[in-house]
């Protein structure tokens, strides 16, 4: 940014010295009225025809560095995009895994809460059956 204010501001100096110049000479010139008049306007002509030329090569140059950064704001788009789109697939890819894992933990509960009932079925009926036999072998032993 500081290079084109300093060719900015390096123009105005230029023409500056450019009017100065041309002053001096004409104050400074062995000539006629007529002729140095003349040569004032062409001069002048001189002058405004180099600044319109700066004037063009300073809109073009300007043309360009728009275009330029027109493009980058672009490609960074651009990039913004892919990296959002990568960022959602990886957040779908963790979102599917973590179902997943629920899931294999869901059924391990139920298998061990399945396991747990069966095992307190089984010991229920064993104390039963026990209690069972215990209390025939006391009234048999009753009995004898």
């Amino acid at each position: 940014m500081s290079d084109n204010d300093n060719s900015v501001g390096g123009l105005g100096w230029f023409l500056a010295g450019l009017g100065v110049g041309a002053l001096v000479g004409v104050l400074y010139a062995p000539k006629a009225g007529r002729e140095t008049r003349d040569d004032i306007v062409t001069s002048a002509l001189d002058a405004k025809e180099k600044a319109a030329a700066l004037a063009q090569q300073g809109r073009e140059r300007a043309a360009s560095l728009a275009e330029q950064g027109k493009q980058q704001v672009g490609e960074y788009v651009d990039r913004g995009k892919e990296y959002y789109d990568r960022g959602r697939t990886q957040w779908a890819e963790y979102v599917e895994k973590g179902k997943g894992l629920v899931q294999e933990q869901q059924e391990k509960v139920a298998a061990a809460v399945d396991a747990g009932k069966d095992a307190y079925a089984s010991a229920t009926q064993a104390g039963k059956d026990a209690y069972a036999n215990a209390k025939q072998d006391v009234g048999n032993a009753g009995k004898a």
